[in-house]
């Protein structure tokens, strides 16, 4: 069989296993090996588990399950709630101060947890009830913290991020670098967003006062005195201090990645045993399984994808892929338009970790060659990957919010995204016509 048949049924083999329902990682397995028994060397099976585990072994990977360790302690505890309540009590008084919260707290915990399902899940289970409780409209709540959930692939520290290193072969101490302002600007575009909508609604719910109709709790101005705004930092400030001290670490030079996500995961574990006295046992047990499980389930998604990344370069489909993009003779945004369609359509049906590693042999040499950097499009490739998680038909975290506001309809999540992608493609935009917001920090930072 030709090289572009090999491709063609490798492809068909991959998508009949992923729409069967079989996990991701055992979908991906088996048609490596499969291809691997009938296509390549027999000994090149007895390699199957010490390719894996070269593959697994580096010691960029080792961050992850401590990464995952530092989001969970945070996450099991009340850390979310503390933080999101403290922000409140002092943005109250702003307009749509409420939802900026929401996507500040949002920010903040991704920082801290590096997950975006861990996140919606966290922020939205105290914020979905608060907005609706003064009167936001069910999809502009729910619009908020999905949205606002994506930023923990693209805040530092990102998982995300560090498979693009280790797929790309690019530092992850200048990834986590480009990712800070580009990760700044969507919180000040879906912050402007909000602002704008809840005075849209505002005016409409004073007019609709004013001509004898039913008054909304958006005009409640209640007032939050100085005590309970100060009584309301400190549960909040050891945990950013938390994230300011690994932070530093990281980028003064003091820490190398890994190393930082250890310090993250004592420093996290301390801080919820000294201020939420989550120290016995019982109490750890569910951060501490909740890590294995989380932590098994991607590293079984990585060592797969990364097989099925090998089978794919040893017959030369991802080399051929590759080759066949170039001779399109694509000028060099449209290049960037496509291979970039094509992680947004793949994002309506996998996760981040599987695009990255299953694309990075295709994408990535027709990107070198066109000029681009590939920091830059790292970041550029995440905010996509991040429009996958809330696009519909099937994105991630519109089913995440969907179980924690189960009386909100799926159209109302919906509406409610719809304006945030856009935003996310104006932030796309913008690093395109001004890449220096990525690259700014890097070039400082040298």
């Amino acid at each position: 069989m030709s090289t572009t048949e090999v491709g063609i049924l490798y492809a068909a083999a991959t998508l009949i296993l992923m729409l069967s329902g079989m996990p991701i990682a055992f979908a991906l397995g088996s048609v490596a090996v499969t291809f691997m028994y009938f296509f390549m060397p027999a000994s090149s099976l007895d390699t199957v588990t010490q390719n894996v585990y070269e593959e697994m072994s580096g010691i960029t990977l080792l961050s992850i399950p401590l990464f995952i360790l530092k989001g969970a302690a945070i996450g099991k505890s009340r850390a979310a709630q503390d933080l999101y309540s403290s922000l409140h009590a002092w943005m109250r008084r702003v307009p749509g101060g409420l939802g900026i919260v929401n996507v500040f707290a949002c920010g903040l915990f991704a920082a801290m947890a590096g997950s975006s399902p861990a996140t919606c899940s966290a922020i939205g289970t105290a914020g979905i009830p608060e907005m609706q409780r003064r009167g936001y409209p069910p999809s502009l709540a729910t619009g908020i913290i999905a949205a606002g959930g994506t930023l923990g692939i693209l805040l530092p520290p990102s998982i995300t991020m560090i498979l693009y290193a280790v797929a790309a072969e690019q530092s992850l101490g200048k990834l986590f670098l480009a990712g800070i302002v580009p990760g700044l600007l969507m919180v000040v575009l879906f912050c402007l967003y909000v602002a704008w909508k809840y005075r849209r609604e505002h005016r409409a719910a004073t007019a609709r006062v004013a001509a004898g109709g039913e008054s909304s709790a958006l005009l409640d101005d209640t007032e939050t005195s100085l005590r309970d705004r100060l009584r309301a930092l400190p549960r909040v400030l050891p945990f950013v201090v938390l994230l300011t001290g690994v932070m530093f670490a990281l980028y003064g030079g003091f820490a190398t990645p890994s190393e930082t996500a250890g310090l993250g995961a004592i420093l996290a574990l301390a801080l919820v045993a000294v201020v939420y006295r989550v120290w016995r046992p019982r109490d750890l047990a569910p951060i501490l399984a909740g890590t294995l499980r989380e932590s098994t389930m991607l590293m079984f998604i990585i060592g797969m994808s990364l097989l099925y990344s090998y089978v794919m370069s040893y017959l030369h489909i991802s080399q051929s892929a590759a080759e066949f993009i170039v001779a399109l003779h694509l000028s060099k945004w449209a290049l960037l338009a496509t291979i970039l369609g094509l992680v947004l359509l793949l994002g309506f049906f996998l996760p981040p970790v599987s695009i990255i590693l299953m694309t990075a042999p295709i994408i990535l040499p027709p990107l070198r060659a066109a000029g681009f950097d590939l920091v830059w499009f790292g970041v550029i490739m995440t905010i996509v990957m991040e429009m996958g998680l809330i696009h519909p038909p099937v994105g991630l975290n519109i089913f995440v919010i969907k179980n924690i506001a189960p009386d909100i309809s799926l159209g109302e999540i919906v509406r409610g995204v719809l304006p945030f992608i856009a935003l996310m493609v104006v932030a796309i935009v913008l690093l395109c016509v001004f890449p220096d917001l990525c690259l700014g920090l890097t070039r400082l930072a040298h």
